[in-house]
C-alpha cells in the first residue's frame, strides 16, 4: 500500500511525526506536507507564484518533501509533478493536526482541505486532528489513524467522499468509542484583541469561542465534548440540492 502524508502545521510539526511514526509498516510512506506551517488556509492553491520543494531531513535522516506552498498544493504536487509517472498512492492522511476540525473549522482547515484535493484526485483519504492546543498528546489519534487506514481501503467510500476525523484529548483508557457524525451548526463569539507593535502601530490577533453547539449525539463537537472519536463522511460537492426545485419556480428573466 502507498500512503501519501501530509498536514497544515508545517513538515516539522509533532502531530505529523506522530502519524509517519503510527502507520510505519503499513506500506510505502511519502510525506509531502508544508515548509512552514498553513493552518486555516483552506483550499487555497498557489497559482501567482512558482512553488519550491526541498528534501526534509530528521534526526539525519530523509523524512519527506517540504513544500513552500499550501496544504492542497502539496497534494497537487505530489500527484502531478512528484510522483506523475507513478501509479497513484493507494491512500491519502492528513494530520495529525493541532486543534479540533469540527464545525465551521471544517471549511477553514488546511489539514481538512488537503484530504478534499485527495478526493477530487480519486484517493481514498482522510484528516485527523486532536481536539486541543494544550499539551497534546497524539498517541490516541495515531493508533486510531492506523487502525483506520487499511478500513478505508477495504471499505471503498463513494466517489467524492472522504473523512474528517478528530480525537478528544484525553488518554486513551478514557475515550468512550467511535461516533458517526455529521457537521456541527454551532457559531463562534469572535473578538479582535487590538495590540500595539513598538513603533505604536496598532495590529488585531483573533480569538473566539464556539457557542451553541448542538445537545444531538451525533453532531462532531458534541461527541468530543463525550469524549467519543468523531468521524464525519464529508463531499466537495457544494450544492444545497433541497433548494433546487423552489429556485426554479423564481422564473428567472434576466435580460
Amino acid at each position: 500500500m502507498k500512503i501519501l502524508l501530509t498536514n497544515d502545521d508545517g513538515i516539522h510539526a509533532p502531530g505529523l511525526a506522530a502519524l509517519v511514526e503510527a502507520v510505519a509498516g503499513l506500506g510505502e510512506i511519502t510525506v509531502v506536507a508544508p515548509e512552514a506551517e498553513m493552518s486555516a488556509v483552506g483550499h487555497a492553491i498557489t497559482l501567482t507564484d512558482p512553488l519550491k520543494v526541498k528534501e526534509y531531513n530528521k534526526n539525519g535522516k530523509f523524512f519527506g518533501y517540504a513544500v513552500d506552498g499550501t496544504p492542497a498544493d502539496c497534494v497537487k504536487i505530489a500527484a502531478w509533478a512528484l510522483f506523475k509517472d507513478q501509479p497513484a498512492p493507494d491512500l491519502l492522511i492528513s494530520g495529525i493536526n493541532l486543534g479540533a476540525n469540527t464545525g465551521i473549522n471544517t471549511i477553514y482547515s488546511g489539514t481538512v482541505s488537503a484530504a478534499t484535493e485527495g478526493a477530487i484526485l480519486g484517493i481514498p483519504s482522510f484528516a485527523v486532528s486532536l481536539a486541543t492546543f494544550k499539551n497534546p498528546d497524539f498517541s490516541a489519534a495515531a493508533e486510531f489513524a492506523r487502525y483506520l487506514a487499511p478500513l478505508m481501503i477495504k471499505q471503498k467510500l463513494p466517489a467524492g467522499v472522504y473523512l474528517n476525523v478528530n480525537v478528544p484529548a484525553v488518554p486513551r483508557s478514557q475515550i468512550k468509542g467511535i461516533q458517526i457524525t455529521r457537521q456541527s451548526k454551532a457559531n463562534y463569539r469572535e473578538e479582535y484583541h487590538v495590540r500595539t507593535d513598538p513603533r505604536n502601530n496598532k495590529y488585531y490577533w483573533l480569538t473566539g469561542e464556539k457557542i451553541n453547539i448542538e445537545k444531538e449525539e451525533d453532531v462532531d463537537d458534541r461527541a468530543i465534548l463525550d469524549n467519543k472519536i468523531s468521524v464525519m463522511p464529508i463531499h466537495y460537492d457544494l450544492t444545497h440540492y433541497q433548494s433546487l426545485d423552489s429556485m426554479r419556480q423564481w422564473d428567472l428573466q434576466w435580460k
